[in-house]
């Protein structure tokens, strides 16, 4: 007897492959891509709506992309509905005369939204690489009437003054690359003035992050022959450049576990409970900032405030509790109290003749 053939409908399907099979890429580095591809349309778009001349050669020689790509960038912006076209008489990419890019409809909140980080980003200290009056102009032109009435109102009536920050005009293009080799996942090089050591020392490092925190811009990094990242203020680099290595950075790097419960950005090894007594006179300016996330406030019966917290080291709490000298009494520990009439008899001294 002929055997019987199997049914191929009745065959046992191939499992499709697991997601494991295919390992995604974190998150955070699909953002960032997504961030440089659009700024490159963004750019091209640009040059399109200036003065030049541009076809795809000298887009491509421009922008440092081959031409398949500048091809492939045209595409988005036609699919977009950019209205260009090539003119064959001038040999260049021309967008039709009187056409402007619509933007996204912003309500009155959003539009002084804008115009608040406008006016932040002016302030010294945080005026580090291109601030937001550029994207506010552009909404502005873009918009009607109304709205760039209302930007330029709101802007004229907004002021950020006095925040003491670090003068980081100097570092914009310190800061620039540090974003650039984040984005990228490159290693940089430089040379790093530290407090500790009598020259700059030569540093490669594996960037984790930048944040602004407390006073001043902050790179996270680990150096390229050690294990661990450690924290270098922006300011303190007399050069960085990118190199074209890779950067090598964990997946789940968290800036949140990484400080723990540093005071600012430098975390102690050991953990203290400290509690300060305010005065009367100072209680209610203490009590109205937060100024440690573990923070808690008990307000006494004659006025005073005691405010406690959970921090991992002492240095940076100690300059803090120094600076309401007279109005504010350490409760505990014992070794924080030390440390204040420490650097008060100091100041006695230096300060008695």
């Amino acid at each position: 007897m002929a055997k019987k053939l199997s049914n191929p409908a009745k065959a046992p399907k191939k499992k499709p492959a697991t997601a494991t099979a295919y390992p995604k890429r974190p998150e955070e580095d699909r953002r960032a891509r997504q961030a440089v591809r659009l700024a490159n349309v963004m750019r091209i778009q640009e040059l399109l709506l200036g003065r030049g001349r541009w076809n795809v050669k000298t887009l491509a020689a421009e922008l440092e992309y081959s031409e398949k790509t500048v091809h492939r960038y045209m595409a988005v912006l036609e699919l977009a509905g950019v209205p260009w076209y090539y003119d064959s008489h001038d040999r260049c990419y021309h967008v039709r005369p009187g056409f402007k890019f619509p933007v996204v409809n912003l309500s009155p909140d959003e539009l002084l939204s804008q115009a608040a980080a406008t006016a932040v980003a002016k302030a010294t200290g945080l005026d580090a690489g291109a601030d937001a009056r550029p994207t506010t102009r552009k909404i502005a032109a873009a918009s009607s009437q109304e709205v760039a009435d209302l930007l330029s109102d709101a802007e004229a009536v907004m002021e950020v003054l006095n925040l003491k920050l670090a003068d980081h005009s100097r570092h914009q293009e310190l800061i620039r690359t540090t974003q650039w080799a984040l984005i990228k996942k490159r290693q940089v090089t430089g040379q790093y003035v530290t407090p500790y050591q009598e020259q700059p020392v030569r540093l490669t490092l594996h960037p984790y992050r930048l944040c602004f925190a407390g006073q001043a811009w902050y790179l996270i990094a680990r150096p390229a022959d050690e294990k661990s990242p450690k924290t270098y203020r922006i300011a303190r680099f007399q050069s960085l450049r990118m190199i074209d290595v890779a950067a090598q950075r964990p997946d789940k790097f968290s800036l949140g576990e990484y400080f723990g419960n540093a005071w600012g950005v430098f975390r102690g090894n050991e953990s203290f409970d400290v509690a300060i007594e305010f005065t009367k006179e100072a209680a209610s300016l203490v009590a109205e900032t937060c100024w440690h996330k573990t923070q808690e406030v008990k307000r006494q019966p004659d006025g005073r405030a005691t405010l406690s917290f959970r921090v991992d080291g002492l240095d940076e709490i100690l300059w803090w509790v120094l600076g309401w000298s007279g109005r504010a009494k350490v409760i505990q520990p014992a070794k924080l109290r030390e440390m204040v009439v420490e650097k008060l008899k100091a100041a006695i001294e230096m300060n008695g003749e």
